[in-house]
């Protein structure tokens, strides 16, 4: 079979999205895996599947599958393409659009000044719920957070434990380009303490109003951007007394806007989403599922 898909990126966080309502999509992990391999496949981050939704006074499903084939439950950056992506492929002539996800329901809306905001829900902030095991652990309090500690090969570091949808595991360091990203971040991703596995963030603050931001990701590595590590960060930071929102987040791949009034408001997440090329690609009837 062919399939088509449109790749794109949002802040330099690359997918490949694939309109499944017009088009039959049933891949195996190893599947999406190859489809997201750089060098024998497409090549992205994240692969980013449109579909029907089936629940009332909803406009889509949104499913997301990690490079390394796993599905996941959100993906913040892939949230704003897949606005442009329904908006520009005529599925939808509405500005705002409601969206099925595994973790819940997202409100993303195109601004007038081409980038999109995305309404993220509330921040989840209980470890069990994130999930995050805290048993015979002691936190420390700094500001309204509970910091916990987490032995990364012998060291000590004091992470905030945030879901956005997906688990985050938020650090401040002092210098974001010095940080151990490549080193600690899969150390981290795979923790025993986050059963699901988890985002390691590594935070700079700038100001109170600006952060620079680097994300290990579950399941992909580094990226340029992550959505929903952005807004994890900004609430740790927030809560830490660190931060008043709204935030800039820098990224390596551009610059995100992240504003939060606090407790059980949502998060709002504003940043661009930018088609690169259309494309077909040829799946072997052996790797069809």
């Amino acid at each position: 079979m062919k399939l088509k898909f449109t790749k794109m990126h949002g802040a330099g966080n690359d997918f490949v999205v694939i309109d499944a309502i017009h088009q039959h999509v049933d891949f195996t992990p190893a599947q999406w895996q190859r489809l997201g391999d750089r060098r024998f496949g497409v090549g992205a981050d994240q692969m980013l599947v449109v579909e029907k939704s089936q629940a009332d006074g909803v406009d889509f499903r949104y499913r997301i599958y990690n490079a390394d084939g796993g599905e996941v439950e959100q993906c913040g950056n892939g949230a704003r393409a897949f606005v442009k992506f329904v908006t520009d492929k005529g599925l939808t002539s509405k500005r705002a659009i409601r969206v099925e996800t595994m973790s819940g329901i997202i409100e993303p809306r195109l601004e007038d000044d081409g980038r999109i905001t995305v309404d993220m829900g509330a921040p989840v902030l209980a470890p069990a719920a994130v999930p995050f095991d805290a048993s015979n652990l002691d936190s420390r309090t700094m500001g309204e957070d509970a910091l916990w500690p987490l032995d990364v090969q012998g060291k000590q570091v004091w992470i905030s434990v945030v879901s956005m949808g997906n688990p985050h595991a938020v650090q401040v360091v002092e210098d974001s380009e010095a940080a151990p990203v490549l080193v600690d971040g899969p150390l981290i991703e795979h923790h025993p303490r986050f059963p699901r596995r988890v985002n390691a963030g590594f935070m700079q603050v700038v100001d109170r109003h600006s952060i620079k931001l680097r994300v290990f990701e579950r399941g992909a590595g580094e990226t340029l951007a992550c959505g929903t590590g952005a807004c994890a960060a900004v609430v740790a930071g927030i809560r830490r007394g660190l931060l008043d929102s709204p935030v800039a987040v820098q990224t390596h791949g551009g610059e995100l806007s992240i504003a939060w009034a606090g407790g059980q408001q949502a998060v709002m997440m504003t940043g661009p989403a930018v088609s690169v090329f259309e494309g077909e690609i040829e799946i072997a009837a052996a790797d069809q599922a």
